[in-house]
């Protein structure tokens, strides 16, 4: 399987990278944690068809496939984009004003224990998923208490009290692709941050000096930036073949090629978020250097449509059939 981009791939991954140094750069991204999200900023990503990717032509969508989107939220991932973009982008044409950006959609796994729902001040809509199926619920229906320190500062959290059944809009079928492209864009997003942080690291070894040297130059920083590009690329194999095998052109079921992605990415974009901050040294743990940032994305994107631990078992349970 071939995993180099296409033209059209390149051209749209250096579009995507473009509208992200302009508007969402880290100043800006930082802001939005004190702000909240930025209404403007949320519907140039839509006019740019970030949601309506997947969506056909015929429906007023870019008509393209799942890889493509694993391309865009591969640099989502690398710029820390705050927000929903994942249950926006899988709401797109199910729910209106989704793909238009105009509605902002947020998305929880109806299961035992706390509710705690991610950007409940932000979000319009909550999309609920179950085994029966998908369903809507306006976000003024739900009370909940804000966390007053969430682990990420980019990922408010609420905790509510109950979940409401909703207004059904899709059957068991529906939930089951859309926890699994969930989990594909999810893993893309953590492709992402494993190369931000990875980049972050690699620039800082570059141009801290210690003993007249640049740092990178002493073999426990290289080789540790060296693992982290390593564990980068092997990501970026799983989870492009992943968005292939999605689209129906891989050679292996959708299933356990997204699981084998998800799994991976908890793993890496972790790993790469502590070694960036072991990079940084000391002030690798300060507030002021974006590393903890990485870090912290990357453990909430973890829970994400199934931890690392939960696709590691569906593989399990696989072998054993």
């Amino acid at each position: 399987m071939d995993f180099e981009l296409s033209e059209d791939q390149e051209a749209l991954a250096e579009g995507v990278a473009a509208l992200c140094e302009g508007r969402f750069d880290i100043d800006t991204v930082r802001a939005m944690g004190e702000t909240g999200l930025d209404p403007g900023r949320w519907r140039e990503l839509a006019n740019t068809g970030v949601f309506s990717l997947c969506v056909p032509e015929s429906e007023g969508g870019v008509g393209l496939g799942w890889a493509e989107a694993v391309v865009v939220f591969e640099q989502l991932g690398r710029f820390i984009v705050p927000g929903p973009l994942v249950a926006n982008t899988l709401a797109a044409g199910r729910l209106d004003g989704a793909a238009s950006g105009t509605v902002v959609v947020g998305a929880i796994e109806r299961r035992d224990g706390p509710v705690l729902v991610e950007h409940l001040s932000w979000i319009d809509v909550l999309v609920i998923s179950d085994a029966d199926g998908l369903w809507s619920v306006g976000a003024g229906e739900l009370r909940g208490a804000p966390a007053a320190q969430p682990l990420d500062p980019l990922t408010p959290v609420s905790r509510v009290e109950s979940l409401p059944q909703g207004a059904r809009i899709g059957g068991a079928a529906d939930a089951a692709r859309w926890r699994l492209r969930g989990a594909l864009l999810t893993s893309a997003l953590q492709l992402g941050i494993a190369i931000g942080a990875t980049d972050l690291a690699v620039s800082y070894a570059k141009e801290r000096e210690q003993f007249g040297r640049p740092i990178g130059a002493f073999q426990a920083v290289k080789h540790r930036c060296a693992d982290m590009i390593t564990r980068v690329e092997v990501l970026r194999a799983a989870v492009y073949a992943a968005g292939v095998t999605v689209d129906g052109f891989g050679v292996d079921a959708p299933e356990r090629a997204v699981s084998v992605a998800k799994l991976l990415a908890s793993h890496a974009a972790a790993a790469c978020g502590k070694d960036c901050v072991q990079v940084h040294g000391g002030m690798g743990y300060t507030w002021e250097i974006d590393a903890h940032l990485y870090l912290k994305r990357a453990w909430v994107l973890d829970h994400a449509f199934g931890d690392g631990d939960e696709h590691a078992e569906e593989l399990a349970a696989g072998l054993v059939q």
